[in-house]
């Protein structure tokens, strides 16, 4: 199929979480044409995730405090952290939430001194806390975008990066309802946030697919920390899909399938919850890790709060219980089942500090990238990293584009293609990372789920097709295969347990892995390894 270009524009942004709104704004206040994408609609991927209250956000106290931080990142990170961009990332929160205040966003503020003393999920200190209320940015950010002219384009995904002469051109997009379209641009931003949609059970929307990891290693680029993925425990019933408050550990007990103590066998059962309830995602390097093993031993939990709970209650659980009973209708009283969910990636694409890729004209920011997070992440810096690095983004985009003359192309060649069977392979895909790649993970299980990843693609017969819809569904599966495998043999390389990454035939961390991971694509095929020195 011919595509002649639909529009011409000087930045792309694809994503629209905080990353991607940021991004978009930037390049617009720079002057610059910006069609913004969203495979879902306006404001969604993982940052407005329909499963839970708000965005917590945390920055350094003070100038004096930053030097902590960076040191609190990097000794969680467990060494996987490029010390650079953490540098680069904490003294540039403070200014970024100054900003989106003095734009007129809504932030929950810590008053109460049980409020101020609130330590975030694998810090060992306080720090300046902020929740951005959902429905004030929004409002806030989509003036900005009508303001600045930014072109939206929601249920929109792309599917192929365009560039000649090494340099970026444009992308084809599929629209839901008007097919498939040819975009060109001088810079194109991914923002496109993790790779939930590679598991069965996610605390994703449902357009949070890897996608942007994917092309941006065909585009060149290359994939860090892949293995660190967070896995969180989630309600299943009787709301499922909804992020379970790991400040409520230290106030549950926790019942297996048949109503046995899920933690029995734990003589300081009491000293692990307390210990659980201080983070949010599973980590290795904790004696807490015994609640996460034992509930994906289990594979579900029933939860019951103790009386003491209601005496008890610190404002960050009150926020939460208040937020479950206006949205959910649940109660404290209720009893709900829990489960291990994968949530939000540590790693990504690896960018520099302005947020440049090493392709030209190629910007990522947000969950999409790695590097400001390692084996584990502080709470409340995802949320930071957006703002900054969506920023960020914005501003190297249009810089780029002031200095940079079009490439000429008006035509370009876009294969409409299917792949059978597309459902059986892709639930095929999930099972297999759900069961290979969550909480617990092993050499042998490993190796068979790459196997299988294997088996899963040559499945994939391409045929042609004139439907725009089933060709945007089938090249994103293959994008996700390529991926999942990537980030299996990334799983595989790294023979110890680091952070997030745990594996049950190497329990311990080990001096000989303390480099980074990288995934490149070379000739064609994945190569996974050492991250050169």
């Amino acid at each position: 199929m011919r595509l002649s270009k639909s529009k011409n524009f000087d930045v792309i942004v694809v994503g629209a979480g905080i990353a991607g709104i940021r991004a978009a704004i930037k390049a617009g206040e720079a002057g610059c044409s910006v069609l913004l994408l969203s495979g879902g609609p306006i404001f969604s991927g993982s940052s407005f995730y329909p499963g839970t209250w708000g965005l917590g956000l945390i920055g350094p106290e003070s100038p004096a405090d930053e030097e902590d931080l960076v040191q609190s990142i990097l000794k969680v990170g467990c060494g996987m952290a490029d010390e650079q961009l953490v540098r680069s990332f904490v003294s540039s929160i403070g200014p970024a939430i100054s900003e989106i205040k003095g734009m007129g966003i809504q932030l929950k503020e810590a008053k109460e001194q049980s409020e101020k003393d609130f330590i975030p999920c694998f810090d060992h200190k306080h720090r300046a806390w902020h929740g951005i209320l959902f429905e004030s940015a929004k409002e806030v950010f989509s003036k900005r975008l009508t303001e600045l002219t930014v072109e939206q384009m929601p249920f929109s995904e792309l599917l192929e990066i365009t560039k000649r002469d090494g340099r970026i051109t444009g992308g084809v997009v599929f629209q839901k309802g008007k097919g498939i379209q040819w975009f060109g641009c001088k810079a194109l931003v991914l923002a496109t946030g993790g790779y939930g949609g590679l598991f069965e059970r996610r605390l994703t929307t449902n357009d949070v697919t890897g996608m942007g990891q994917w092309l941006g290693l065909q585009s060149g680029c290359t994939l860090i920390n892949m293995e660190f993925m967070q896995m969180m425990p989630g309600y299943i019933a009787p709301c499922s899909n909804t992020i379970f408050n790991e400040k409520a550990f230290r106030f549950s007990r926790l019942y297996g399938r048949e109503g046995d103590d899920l933690l029995e066998n734990s003589p300081n059962q009491r000293e692990i919850l307390i210990e659980r309830s201080t983070h949010g995602p599973f980590t290795s390097r904790l004696s807490s890790k015994e609640v996460d093993l034992a509930l994906a031993r289990e594979g579900e939990a029933q939860v019951e709060y103790r009386p003491e709970i209601q005496d008890h209650m610190p404002e960050f659980i009150k926020t939460y219980f208040d937020w479950l009973w206006e949205q959910k209708h649940l109660t404290i009283d209720d009893k709900v089942r829990i489960s291990m969910f994968a949530h939000a990636a540590n790693g990504g694409i690896r960018i520099r500090e302005d947020a440049s890729t090493g392709v030209e004209g190629l910007f990522a920011c947000g969950e999409v990238t790695g590097g400001m997070h390692g084996a584990d992440r502080i709470g409340g810096l995802s949320t930071a990293n957006g703002l900054v690095f969506g920023g960020r983004a914005g501003e190297s985009a249009a810089a780029y584009v002031g200095k940079t003359d079009s490439v000429p192309t008006k035509y370009h060649s876009f294969d409409l293609w299917e792949i059978p069977k597309r459902e059986i392979i892709r639930k095929g895909m999930q099972a297999t990372m759900t069961e290979a790649g969550m909480v617990v993970r092993d050499g042998k299980v490993l190796t068979n789920a790459a196997e299988s990843m294997d088996v899963l693609m040559e499945r994939c017969v391409q045929k042609p097709t004139t439907d725009p819809k089933t060709t945007a569904a089938s090249r994103r599966l293959w994008g996700q295969l390529h991926l999942a495998k990537g980030i299996l043999q990334a799983e595989l390389f790294r023979s110890e347990s680091r952070g997030s990454h745990y594996r049950k035939d190497f329990p311990q961390r080990s001096a000989s892995f303390e480099r980074r991971i990288e995934i490149c694509l070379r000739d064609g095929g994945l190569r996974v390894g050492f991250e050169p020195r």
